[in-house]
């Protein structure tokens, strides 16, 4: 949600915001905007709408002069997306500019007391509150602007990333973090401010993540200055080399990120794996588990915690985890674990899955896990996020930049990690035989090229999909491993075509389902061979006598589905606890074709933000 970008330094400011907001798309917004400073007075645009709309409206004859400059994109909480509400915020005198991603719980309180001392508001956002406050604190205790964000700060309640300055002293920006990803790129004489480094990575390699609780006065002709907000301690920053390039975040030939993702899964996969699966010597290296072989092996059970397609691969992991390695597992939403009060104890393992590691929800599950005494491991994408610094330990899933909302290979690259960690413990513990456990390792090392195969029926996809493009329901139907392959296939679909799609396990058909199916009800039925395959085909064969329409996904050379359903898709064939790995390709196609047909935008669909900052 919300994307931030910011720049000082001796280039012109507003190419450099302006391509980085669009490089932040990715993240949902319903409004964009820039502030830019030409030495004179801002120059601030701003409208509802996309990135492009805010083009258009500089081009009408807006100066975009200025080597300072602040930009960008809104995702509505406090507010309804408009003009008005959209971000840069100036405070009431004019002077300070700011932009903010996040929330002020308190705003409200605030808002009133500002209101007391003569300040007005034109928006109904949070952030012109936060502003004015910023303001008032400098006006009341005659200080710097620095001084004043941080005394401003300690008395918000809530999350956020701010990037403000004051056109009286241009030669400074100054950002703080609680909660949302800040990062500020170090270049020679000029910085760049952006919610992750896509925006600035043509210009400079090396970044700092701002931690949680910590501020920068990021100032012309010095090193950036980091304090803790609470207690104004400096902060030795730790300077980063960027991995990532231009090309990774660059649509690459395909029509939409989401469309490349799909296709980069067997790369990912390999990329995942690499390094940790020696299949041939079968072993298996994560220096996150093996230091910590003890917690693994003494847990009681094993805790995860994860929201949306995070929390389904965390069901694909309880089945793997339990069937493999014989550890109790409970999977759980992080945004209700937070407050129902868990049973949780020193002998818990939390694993905390996140595609941005930044998550609000599932860092306060982690959070109170480790407040509990759990030991803590966190499995996300993004190297040096949140919660990759918050948990005792952990492992990335090295799937390269997502930039589609939906999310697709994060969701296969985090079964790939889950499944290691799943068999190295099987091995330790003996509840794997010697043999099973090198089949295991042996098929997790074809999986790429298996992935790549199944992404050859696309045509066949795209002709099913045009059947099908214009059903207001979908009903996805799955059995043991592939049950959480259903729920994801049907959130695919819900996400990005805005169709009406549940997931359910087979067997739970005849307890309500069923009632709905009749000709005009599409049913997406995981049928592959292994595991509980004949119920399937019962399944299947209720659902054909109630004339519903079945698209059936299938192991290679099945005739038994082919018979029955109406349209089958062939996966190869692998063991059980693989096979999610391969039947969520062909829905991840299906959701993105009807989506398309039906003209929908498929990387950034109405509402959703890639990473939730924010409850």
């Amino acid at each position: 949600m919300c994307g931030i970008v910011g720049y000082i330094g001796n280039r012109e400011a507003y190419p450099i915001i302006l391509n980085g907001l669009k490089r932040l798309e990715y993240r949902g917004y319903d409004s964009a905007g820039i502030a830019l400073y030409d030495g004179n007075d801002i120059q601030l645009c701003k409208t509802k709408g996309k990135v492009a709309d805010l083009e258009t409206k500089f081009s009408a004859g807006i100066s975009t002069n200025g080597s300072l400059g602040i930009g960008h994109t809104r995702w509505a909480t406090h507010g309804v997306p408009n003009d008005v509400n959209s971000h840069p915020h100036y405070s009431n005198s004019g002077n300070l500019v700011i932009i903010h991603n996040g929330i002020i719980e308190n705003y409200e309180t605030i808002k009133q007391e500002l209101i007391k001392r003569g300040y007005t508001f034109k928006s109904d956002t949070d952030t012109e509150v936060l502003v004015n406050l910023i303001e008032e604190v400098m006006n009341h205790e005659d200080t710097k602007l620095g001084k004043a964000v941080q005394i401003a700060l300690n008395e918000v309640v809530g999350a956020y990333a701010i990037a403000v300055f004051d056109k009286r002293k241009p030669n400074e920006i100054v950002v703080a973090k609680l909660g949302s990803p800040l990062a500020i790129g170090l270049g020679n004489d000029e910085f760049f401010i952006a919610s992750d480094a896509s925006p600035f990575l043509e210009y400079t390699k090396t970044a700092i993540y701002l931690k949680d609780e910590e501020m920068a006065v990021i100032r012309l002709g010095r090193d950036v200055k980091i304090r803790k907000i609470k207690d104004d301690q400096l902060v030795d920053p730790y300077i980063q080399r960027l991995k990532l390039n231009l090309e990774q975040i660059e649509k690459g030939g395909y029509d939409h990120f989401m469309l490349k993702e799909i296709y980069e899964q067997p790369h990912a996969i390999k990329d995942t794996y690499r390094g940790r699966l020696l299949a041939n010597k079968g072993i298996i290296k994560m220096s996150g588990v093996d230091d910590n072989l003890e917690k693994f092996m003494n847990a009681q059970r094993i805790l995860i915690v994860a929201c949306g397609t995070s929390w389904h691969a965390g069901l694909v992991a309880e089945y793997i985890f339990e069937d493999l390695a014989r550890i109790p597992v409970e999977v759980e939403y992080a945004s209700e674990f937070r407050y129902r009060n868990p049973i949780i104890t020193e002998k818990d393992v939390v694993i905390a899955i996140s595609q941005s590691g930044e998550t609000a929800d599932t860092l306060a599950a982690i959070k109170l896990a480790k407040s509990k005494g759990a030991f803590v491991f966190g499995v996300c994408n993004v190297v040096g996020s949140t919660i990759a610094r918050e948990t005792d330990a952990g492992a990335y899933t090295h799937a390269g930049p997502e930039i589609g909302v939906a999310s697709t290979k994060a969701f296969t690259t985090q079964i790939t990690v889950l499944t290691l960690i799943a068999l190295k413990l099987a091995k330790l513990k003996g509840s794997l035989s010697q043999s099973d456990y090198h089949y295991h390792l042996q098929e997790l090392e074809l999986i790429p090229q298996k992935v790549e195969q199944a992404l050859k029926s696309d045509v066949h996809i795209q002709m099913i999909a045009e059947t099908y493009m214009n059903a207001r329901n979908f009903l996805y139907l799955g059995r043991g491993y592939n049950f959480p392959v259903a729920l994801e296939g049907a959130l695919k679909l819900k996400e990005i075509s805005y169709i009406h799609a549940e997931g359910y396990p087979a067997a739970e058909m005849k307890h309500g389902p069923i009632a709905l199916i009749d000709e005009n009800m599409p049913i997406v039925v995981i049928a592959t061979k292994k595991g509980h395959y004949e119920k399937i085909l019962s399944n299947i064969q209720e659902i054909k006598s109630r004339s519903g329409k079945i698209i059936g996904i299938v192991t290679e050379g099945d005739e038994n589905v082919r018979d029955l359903a109406d349209h089958v898709i062939e996966v190869p064939e692998t063991v059980e606890s693989l096979s999610p790995l391969l039947t969520t390709i062909p829905l991840q196609l299906l959701s993105y074709h009807i989506a398309v047909m039906l003209g929908k935008n498929v990387d950034q669909p109405r509402n959703l933000a890639k990473s939730v900052t924010v409850e």
